[in-house]
């Protein structure tokens, strides 16, 4: 007897979707792994000259993700306009980094466990990845450029492989821990 297929489950990504998906999951496994054992206060610690902490990349990389995948859905609407950023928008922008009052190490990794959770969904569920957007006007953005569903998952696994390897500096500055060895 063959079982009948359940429209409300997405089938399990196979080719580039799956290399996607694994390669971006191996960098977050691998961001997730330079917070195991620590506590809140030494995941909001500083270690190096720079401002970044282990919860806050964290924080950052989620909220990033999140970003990201709203703009595959619904395009530049999705992002905040960075031309008119404020000084409030800045500070908010910056705490992003780090983990603040009241946040949890526990706390922040459930939330991009949560992203991640839906990120993967969408990957699977997409019905094409060369959608596209324009991207949102940005210093940084060519005027004019497009970037496809893929292009953006590219920058997300891009950007979660360069905290990964800032966490483990900052790891290893606060215990001596290695992620790599």
């Amino acid at each position: 007897m063959t079982e009948t297929p359940n429209p409300n489950e997405t089938a399990a990504p196979t080719g580039e979707r799956a290399d996607l998906l694994q390669t971006l999951g191996m960098h977050r496994n691998f961001l997730r792994f330079t917070t195991q054992g620590l506590t809140d206060e030494q995941a909001g610690r500083r270690t190096t000259v720079s401002a970044l902490c282990l919860g806050g990349l964290v924080k950052h990389v989620a909220e990033m993700e999140r970003l990201w995948v709203d703009f595959i859905l619904e395009g530049p609407s999705a992002m905040p306009d960075f031309n008119a950023m404020t000084e409030a928008d800045q500070a908010a922008r910056a705490d992003e980094f780090r983990l603040l009052p009241g946040e949890t190490l526990a706390g922040v990794l459930a939330e991009y466990e949560a992203v991640a959770r839906r990120t993967d969904e969408l990957v699977a569920a997409l019905p094409s990845l060369d959608m596209d957007h324009p991207l949102p006007e940005a210093p940084w953005f060519e005027p004019g450029l497009r970037w496809s569903a893929r292009r953006a998952l590219l920058h997300v696994i891009a950007e979660t492989a360069q905290h990964a390897g800032h966490a483990d500096i900052i790891r290893e500055s606060l215990d001596g821990a290695k992620t790599m060895g």
